[in-house]
């Protein structure tokens, strides 16, 4: 491979920090914009056009049978990279064969598997699965969570810069209150033996570290759940301390699970799914639901309906009555 896409790496590297996307979303995009170039025999971009990305993204779906998600963030990754790093307007893709949509209900938990699951976990997984659950956060929300936004005394939780670059409020469960102070309590010890080492400094979004110099050495900015161990931040090159990673929550509840005898698929977001299906059928509003979600669209909150609504939409089977 030539020096080309290298050098146009760099250029989509830069557009995305610059509109303040993830790093998840960066990787991801510069995954889908690398199969593009391979499946067209490394050609640049710049010499492509529709038809070439309506034949890539038709082969996805006829051959590699992706899911319809899965096709629609290639999408987004190419029109991302012809409009915004290569500043060319493509004409509407219409002979792209779509991917089929799944309609597929989210699995959930009962109250009683819920708290059968739970009994399976200890310590800080205990305690980030219990928020999972008790608040509605996604994984990485929780993982990403500074100890400013933690609001004991009004017990809420604010969420930074969810799904869509959205901020939200939820509750903070009275039942991990105590707990989760304790947890604090030993995470403070530790950023201050990181600041004793000349460390304690963790990434802020936004470039406040340059707008606030001395922000990431703030208690109030620290990460709620912490990794074990110092790291080199690759793009500061910086010694720092970050967040948990997913991967040890989500072997955590996938062994709690299977513990439990859950013979439903479970995962960290299944929590989420079971904390918006319980408090549906506790009686509050779908509205209510959908900001604690943070979904865009009710129509996305709607979903769970029919998880309630399962078996005839709650109509009794004449078998018996």
């Amino acid at each position: 491979m030539t020096d080309q896409p290298m050098k146009l790496r760099d250029q989509v590297r830069d557009r995305i920090r610059v509109k303040h996307y993830s790093i998840r979303t960066e990787q991801a995009y510069w995954g889908w914009i690398k199969r593009f170039i391979f499946f067209n025999d490394k050609r640049h971009p710049k010499d492509m056009s529709a038809p070439e990305l309506e034949a890539f993204l038709t082969h996805l779906a006829v051959v590699g049978k992706v899911s319809a998600a899965t096709q629609t963030q290639a999408l987004s990754a190419l029109l991302f990279l012809y409009r915004e790093v290569l500043k060319i307007e493509l004409p509407w893709l219409d002979n792209v064969t779509r991917a089929k949509k799944s309609q597929r209900l989210p699995t959930v938990l009962t109250a009683l598997e819920v708290k059968s699951l739970l009994a399976r976990l200890d310590g800080t997984r205990w305690l980030m699965a219990s928020l999972l659950y008790g608040t509605g956060m996604r994984l990485m929300e929780c993982l990403r969570l500074r100890v400013k936004d933690v609001d004991f005394a009004r017990r809420e939780i604010i969420i930074r810069d969810g799904k869509g670059m959205k901020d939200r409020v939820t509750m903070l469960p009275e039942s991990v209150i105590e707990t989760l102070q304790a947890h604090l309590g030993k995470v403070k010890l530790v950023h201050e033996a990181d600041l004793l080492a000349g460390c304690g400094d963790v990434w802020l979004p936004f470039a406040l570290d340059r707008k606030y110099p001395n922000a990431g050495r703030e208690w109030g900015w620290q990460y709620v759940f912490p990794a074990s161990k110092r790291s080199i931040d690759p793009s500061s090159g910086k010694e720092r301390r970050h967040h948990l990673d997913e991967k040890v929550l989500q072997r955590a509840v996938s062994l709690a699970a299977k513990a439990a005898g859950l013979v439903k698929p479970t995962t960290c977001h299944t929590l989420r799914h079971s904390f918006a299906t319980e408090l549906l059928q506790s009686g509050y509003d779908i509205r209510t639901v959908q900001e604690l979600l943070g979904h865009s669209d009710v129509s996305t909150t709607m979903i769970y309906t029919h998880v309630l609504n399962k078996g005839g939409r709650g109509v009794v089977s004449p078998l018996d009555r």
